[in-house]
């Protein structure tokens, strides 16, 4: 089972929202609890996700980036 589910977001990444508002229910119906980081306040994570965000990262791993399939989400989480 997921013990940690982060997405990465920035400031002016118009879909990120959409896919918080998107993933939340999933995350807490398996019991855990999103954190979503703004990419935009850490350097090292500006460099390393650029524009390439929003991005769901499951125990460390990214899992996926710009869309993702509530399906296989909750089976990742399961």
């Amino acid at each position: 089972m997921a013990e940690t589910v982060e997405l990465m977001i920035r400031t002016t990444c118009g879909s990120c929202a959409r896919v918080e508002h998107q993933i939340t229910p999933i995350v807490e119906a398996a019991g855990l609890e999103l954190t979503v980081i703004n990419v935009d306040h850490d350097p090292g994570l500006a460099i390393e996700f650029g524009d390439r965000v929003p991005v769901i990262v499951i125990d460390g791993e990214e899992f996926a980036c710009w869309e993702v399939d509530d399906d296989e989400l909750a089976a990742a989480l399961a």
